[in-house]
């Protein structure tokens, strides 16, 4: 389904905006292992408050609590959403949208794509305070688990979103690949251009034309014209190789 203005681009857009306003500083939230660690309880109280027909919330919780098989046994699931399931993406939004609503009462700007979420500050110590402001409401309001080691208040030009990272020129933001999303490319190209997989040149130039195509086009909101530069050379020697 079309979700106009809620696209990872957008996300990224609306990031530059904060960092041009002056928003240098982030709480740049994990969230531990989202899927499994969904309240049950808690996430029935939030859809009984707009649902009114109690069969489809007695589907719903059929739906969380339905199991699944793990090394050929069966395992109930007490806790969390089923992961590939069509309608956990839109359960666990539904969760997150709580916490939208409260950094939204709070007066604090951030952005949010699926479970990765940024909250701006202009300051280090701003957004030291929100983070421990914020903590309680998450863990003890809405039953999630924060992951505290990859849970970081940095500058803004240090972290990477949705594989994209930020950097400053002539005193305004500018959208940059992160390095991880780069190194990441290399090791999929590597793999497509090894010559011990096995594939036939035109089933790899299928693969890795699909591949790059994809690729570009996620990231083409980046200044990213010299490394597709130094990247294209190393491609052309990498197939010249296999040749």
């Amino acid at each position: 389904m079309d979700r106009p203005r809620r696209s990872a681009h957008h996300a990224i857009r609306h990031c530059q905006f904060n960092i041009d306003e002056g928003y240098k500083y982030v709480v740049d939230m994990d969230l531990e292992k989202y899927f499994d660690t969904v309240n049950h309880s808690k996430l029935i109280e939030i859809l009984s408050r707009t649902i009114r027909d109690g069969r489809v919330i007695s589907l719903i919780h059929k739906y969380l609590r339905a199991g699944v098989i793990v090394k050929h046994s069966f395992k109930e699931t007490e806790i969390g959403v089923p992961q590939g399931g069509p309608l956990s993406p839109l359960l666990s939004n539904i969760m997150l949208n709580e916490l939208d609503k409260e950094l939204e009462k709070r007066g604090h700007r951030f952005i949010r794509y699926a479970d990765d979420m940024l909250i701006f500050s202009k300051s280090r110590r701003s957004a030291e305070r929100i983070l421990n402001n914020i903590l309680p409401f998450i863990e003890k309001k809405l039953f999630l688990k924060v992951n505290r080691e990859k849970t970081v208040v940095d500058y803004v030009g240090k972290v990477k979103f949705l594989g994209f990272g930020f950097y400053e020129h002539k005193g305004r933001s500018r959208i940059k690949i992160h390095p991880k999303s780069v190194a990441k490319m290399k090791s999929k190209i590597k793999e497509l251009t090894s010559r011990s997989n096995g594939m036939s040149n035109e089933l790899r130039a299928g693969k890795l034309r699909r591949y790059i195509m994809g690729w570009v086009n996620y990231f083409k909101i980046a200044d990213m014209k010299k490394l597709m530069t130094k990247t294209d050379e190393w491609m052309r020697r990498r197939i010249r190789m296999i040749y």
